[in-house]
């Protein structure tokens, strides 16, 4: 797969976890993650491990706070590895977003580090 094949699957890769995560279907954004995959976010204290985990940590922080996520960009890290930036609006208010997705070669995310860019937010 050349870099312009990898840009294209992790862009819609992206693109589905954001419309799933955006209609509130948990259901949907599960099947996007391998079973021990973990979400790993310091902006709520907590790392997310499993299916179990990954539905709680979209239900609340997600469904629960009415999230509404934007794709702004993408970078290609290579090895399976993508930033994706993005911007959240909710009942918290406005922040900018970075989701570093970790994919398998099947197109299943295994791992997203988060973290919310220095200085920006309400």
């Amino acid at each position: 797969m050349n870099l312009d094949q990898t840009t294209t699957s992790h862009r819609k890769i992206a693109d589905a976890f954001i419309a799933a995560s955006n209609s509130g279907d948990v259901d949907t954004v599960l099947k996007l993650f391998s079973p021990d995959a973990v979400i790993d976010d310091p902006s709520t204290g907590h790392c997310f491990d499993g299916h179990t985990g990954i539905r709680a940590y979209i239900e609340q922080f997600f469904v629960g706070y009415h999230t509404v996520t934007r794709f702004l960009s993408l970078q290609d890290l290579g090895a399976g590895l993508a930033r994706v930036r993005v911007d959240f609006t909710g009942d918290f208010g406005h922040e900018i977003g970075l989701l570093d997705m970790f994919v398998d070669a099947a197109g299943t995310i295994v791992r997203i580090e988060a973290s919310l860019e220095d200085g920006v937010g309400l």
